[in-house]
This record gives structure tokens, C-alpha cells and sequence, in this order.
């Protein structure tokens, strides 16, 4: 391991500077200069109310500052943006243990500048061999959440290892290995992080979930069974030797030996049906991207599994139709429009939506202008329709709040957009013994049975009924946005269902609304699936705004935040960036 000793000192820097802020501009806008031209339009400007970190090298946008670093200092060192996703993603496992993960799952967008090429990378979590359709389902044919929530059975074979190794082997740069870009988490799980931001704010909040397992106890809670405080140490040395056998072996260290037994007998031990065939057989599916256009722009996204792409091409299809800059940001009648967009748009998801290889399903149709239209004309621009009227139309005859996401761009224009999840806040809450790896309960993404709800509200059909080897539908939606064929936005989000709706707010404040990238990441946010019929708001949204909403038939819903998207906008060899405050700890760094 003398290759990595580097790494440790780089590592070890980073837990000496974690005190810096969070959102760091490396590059000063310049005065302006009354005698120079025209001031650049908003988007751009230096005069904003909330600014962006700009740089003009390389940037990486995630949910927690320490994993940031690492990224950039990857760059620095020679590597591309898809080795500096590779290690933020290996740093989150560690720094963020809630959601970024080695026991999950989720989708990487990798563009390559030179072959103008994007490749949709697919390593979402699936299904044991051994899983029957009613394997959430009682003898009398009901839904039971606690299998698919708090039990093994919820527990999907993880592909984060399978995704992360396939990028740096297939889209690397070639001059860092993998063992290189693993060190600084090695370190940092070894080393250990002081309790502070995001981790002290969430680990309360899953001490139940935790508590339930020692294994889990002993490395997040106190003897006494309270959650590390701030200024505690959380160290993590089961899963830093974990992150060495991978760092050794390849995919192999994880999915194959000593980890993989870990992993199976304790999915085993808690009811599940994951066996070591299952692992050593999981495999990352490569697909094309699904494309649309708005506005002049290309938006390259998700393909299925995860609905995310399909539905935010949807969406912007239908909202295209109207002047939504000229109505104004979050005015009454722009919010009126996106929510009726959004009942429809949720009602396909629930109908049409699954693992395409298991699922016939109306893609073109759904992306199509021709289909945007005839939803756009059954939208009143003045009265909401229930959603009990609303079903999913024909197309053509024939995805965790607590997920994270992290965005990549290098000196050379490659970039890369990555979501990925444990589905619940920290998971099953079960670390497997002896690996320190969180797992997933993404199995609850499944429709346990049609018109069963999951955790976070969505209503099931057949195509994402549970099946061997099946991958279970996602909202998942890491995007990047192409002006005149360069590409221009690189954005995604967590947030469960309402990932879809966030990275749509995102894209239409940046281009609708010429915000830059830090105000279109702080606005206030609306959701609506469809089911149930609530316009859920975030606080701070005008109440003259609501009435007015509400005066049209909306029933709106004022609640907590949601989100933490991270978004990179490049302009005149520009990089801005930003990761979004709702959440602590989160950080947009550039060099």
C-alpha cells in the first residue's frame, strides 16, 4: 500500500481543514468596469443576491465538503472528473454514512468532451433470485411495510462497488488506480471524522433505527444507546478495512471473500433471501440516456429504471408550452401550471413505469412533444383538476429522501452526475457485522402490491411489482443540460419522490428565470404526485401566493424542506457551483 501513503497525508489534511466554509469561491469576480461592455445577463452576474463558487479548472458540487476536496484534489493531481467521482462517491460511504454508501445503489451520467458521448451508468440495487412477487404481502394478500422497511427481505444485492469500479475502469483517465482513489476514505474511516454538520443533525434522528443492532450500536451510538454527539469522534475501522479489500481486489474484494459472507449472513440472520451467488452475479447495466429538448436546450437524463428522466422531459415538454418566464418565478400561475404538469406526469409514473428488462414501456411516447400537448390541453390556466379526475392517458399504442447526490466537472469539460442511495436515512439501520457497510432497504421501491403506497407516497403498478433479479423503479434524475452542443448544467438531487420535481425547479429557475446556479439551488420548492392531491410548498413561499393558489382549487400543504441538489452551470470557461444549504455540511469546491 506504499502507493497510497500520498492519499493518507491528503486525507489527513482534509480532516485538518474541515473548519473551512462549506461553499468556497477560488475565483474573485472582477469589478465592474462602466466603460466595458453590456453587464452579462443574470445568470452570470456577480451583483446576485445569493453567489455561486466559480472556478475555472474544476468543480465538484456534493453534499458534504470533505468528499468535495477529495474530489478536487483528484483533479488536481491528474485525474478526470470521472476519477474524482469515483473517489467523492468511495468518501461519502465514509462521510456521510446516512446516504452515501457502499451498500446501495443508484446511476451515474458520465459525458466524455472529446467523443461528445454520454453514457448512462445503471448500478441500481436488485432483487435475490429467490424473491416471489408476494414477498411483501401477507396470507391474506396485504401489504406489509415492515418487511420491506425494516426487515432483510427489503435488503436489494448493492451495485455502488460494481458502478464505481465500472466507471474508473471504462471512463478513468488512466493515471490514478483504483486503490489510489480509495486511500483517502481509508484514511478517513481509520483516522475517524469529529461528529459535526449533517451527521450530527441526522444521527439523532435514526438512533431508533440504529439501536435495533449491535452492530450498528457499536459504531454510531453511545454505550448508553444515545447517537454520537457533535465534537464526538466517529470512527469506522470494520468498513476502512473493508474499503482496503476493495481497494486490493477490485469489485472482487467486495462482492466475492470475506466480505461477501459478512454481508449474506447478516442479511440472512435478519430474514432476507440475499445469497453469494446473488453477489457475485450482480452486474451493472450500461444504457442510453433518454433525450428531449427545451427551450433551445438538449436535456440528456436517466433512463429507466429510474422514472427520473422520462418524467423531467415530460414535464418540461408540457411546461414549454407556456411563457412561464414572463408569468414569473414562483408567481401563482407558474405554480398553478407546474402543479397540474406534475398530476399527470405522476399518474404515467404509476402506470407505465419499471425495469425495462422485465417491462414493455411507452418511453418515446411519454418524451414526446406530440403527448405533451394533449396533457397541456386539458390544463385549465385557471382551475386545478382533482387528481381522482386524472388517470394516466396513452402515451403511444404500443426513486429516498435520504439519497444523496454529487456533480463533476474537469479542466477538459468532462463531467459527471451521480445520485446514489440506501433508500431510508442510513437504510435498514444495519450495519452487516464486521464490514461496517450500512444496507439498503431499497427493495421498498418495489409496489408491494398495485395500489399499495411505499414509504414516501407513491402508489405501485404492475410493472414494478417485485421479481427475481428485478430492479426496483426509481426517481432518481442526475441530468446534464447541452447549449449549442456544449454542455452547460450538470445538476440532480435528493429527495425521494420529489427528485423529479426538484432538478425541473433547478433546470427552469437557471433558464426560465436566469438565476444563477446558488439561486436556483436556494428557492423555495413546490411538490405535487398526483396522489396524494396536496400541493406540498416549502416555507417562505408569499401567502399571498397561497391564497391565490388555493382560490384556483389547489389544497397547498406548507412543510419542512426537501432536497439537497448540487449544480454545476458552465458559461465563457466559467465553472459555478453550488450545493444547496438545506441541509449542513454541503459544499461546492473549485480550483
Amino acid at each position: 500500500m506504499k502507493r497510497t501513503t500520498g492519499w493518507v497525508f491528503v486525507a489527513a489534511l482534509l480532516i485538518a481543514t474541515t473548519q473551512a466554509p462549506a461553499q468556497v469561491r477560488t475565483l474573485d469576480p472582477k469589478p465592474a468596469d462602466p466603460a466595458a461592455a453590456p453587464a452579462p445577463p443574470p445568470i452570470i452576474a456577480n451583483d446576485a443576491r445569493i453567489l455561486p463558487a466559480l472556478s475555472t479548472h474544476g468543480m465538484v458540487a456534493s453534499q458534504e465538503v470533505k468528499a468535495s476536496r477529495i474530489g478536487v484534489e483528484v483533479m488536481r493531481r491528474g485525474g478526470n472528473a470521472v476519477d474524482a467521482a469515483v473517489a467523492v462517491g468511495f468518501a461519502l460511504a465514509v462521510t456521510l454514512p446516512r446516504a452515501g454508501n457502499l451498500g446501495g445503489g443508484g446511476f451515474m451520467m458520465v459525458y466524455l468532451a472529446k467523443e461528445k458521448k454520454t453514457i448512462a451508468i445503471d448500478y441500481r440495487e436488485t432483487a435475490p433470485a429467490d424473491t416471489p412477487t408476494d414477498v411483501f404481502l401477507d396470507k391474506s394478500g396485504e401489504f406489509v411495510p415492515e418487511r420491506s422497511q425494516s426487515s432483510g427481505l427489503g435488503v436489494g444485492v448493492p451495485g455502488t462497488v460494481a458502478g464505481l469500479a465500472l466507471a474508473h475502469r471504462k471512463y478513468g483517465s488512466g493515471k490514478l488506480t483504483l486503490a489510489q482513489l480509495i486511500a483517502p476514505a481509508i484514511a478517513l474511516a481509520r483516522q475517524g471524522l469529529v461528529v459535526d454538520d449533517d451527521l450530527a443533525d441526522s444521527l439523532p434522528q435514526a438512533v431508533r433505527r440504529l439501536n435495533r443492532y449491535p452492530s450498528s450500536r457499536a459504531i454510531f451510538l453511545h454505550p448508553n444507546g444515545t447517537a454520537l454527539g457533535r465534537g464526538d469522534r466517529l470512527v469506522q475501522s470494520d468498513l476502512a478495512r473493508t474499503l482496503e479489500r476493495i481497494a486490493r481486489r477490485g469489485e472482487a474484494g467486495f462482492y466475492q471473500g470475506e466480505t461477501a459472507r459478512k454481508l449474506v449472513a447478516s442479511v440472512q440472520g435478519h430474514g432476507g433471501r440475499m445469497t453469494l451467488d446473488d453477489l457475485k452475479s450482480y452486474r451493472v447495466v450500461e444504457r442510453e440516456p433518454v433525450r428531449g429538448t427545451y427551450r433551445g436546450r438538449e436535456i440528456v437524463s436517466m433512463p429507466p429504471p429510474s422514472s427520473g428522466g422520462v418524467h423531467l422531459i415530460e414535464l418540461l415538454n408540457i411546461l414549454e408550452g407556456w411563457p412561464i418566464g414572463d408569468y414569473g418565478h414562483n408567481s401563482a400561475q407558474t405554480l398553478h401550471l407546474m402543479a397540474e404538469a406534475m398530476k399527470h406526469v405522476y399518474a404515467d409514473r404509476t402506470q407505465f413505469m419499471g425495469d425495462p428488462d422485465f417491462v414493455k414501456m411507452p418511453v418515446k411516447g411519454l418524451v414526446s412533444k406530440a403527448y405533451a400537448k394533449k396533457i397541456r390541453d386539458q390544463i385549465s390556466p385557471d382551475k386545478a383538476k382533482p387528481s381522482i379526475e386524472i388517470k394516466a392517458a396513452d402515451p403511444l399504442p404500443y426513486e429516498s429522501d435520504q439519497t444523496t447526490h454529487y456533480s463533476v466537472v474537469d479542466k477538459d469539460g468532462n463531467a459527471v452526475s451521480n445520485t446514489y442511495t440506501l433508500n431510508f436515512s442510513y437504510g435498514l439501520g444495519l450495519v452487516a457485522e464486521g464490514t461496517g457497510v450500512l444496507l439498503n432497504n431499497e427493495l421498498d421501491d418495489f409496489a408491494a402490491k398495485a395500489g399499495a403506497m411505499n414509504a414516501y407516497g407513491l402508489l405501485g403498478g404492475a410493472a414494478n411489482a417485485p421479481a427475481p433479479n428485478k430492479r426496483p423503479l426509481s426517481s432518481m434524475t442526475p441530468t446534464f443540460v447541452f447549449k449549442d452542443g456544449q454542455l452547460e448544467i450538470v445538476t440532480g438531487s435528493p429527495g425521494g419522490s420529489r427528485i423529479i420535481t426538484i432538478v425541473l425547479q433547478i433546470i427552469m429557475n437557471l433558464i426560465d428565470h436566469r438565476m444563477n446556479a446558488a439561486e436556483a439551488t436556494e428557492a423555495v420548492r413546490v411538490h405535487h404526485q398526483w396522489q396524494p392531491d396536496e400541493l406540498r410548498v416549502e416555507r417562505g413561499l408569499s401567502i399571498d401566493t397561497i391564497k391565490l393558489l388555493e382560490a384556483k382549487g389547489h389544497n397547498v400543504r406548507i412543510g419542512s424542506v426537501f432536497g439537497s441538489a448540487q449544480t454545476i452551470y458552465r458559461a465563457d470557461g466559467v465553472l459555478m457551483g453550488a450545493s444547496d444549504t438545506r441541509q449542513r455540511g454541503a459544499g461546492a469546491v473549485g480550483y
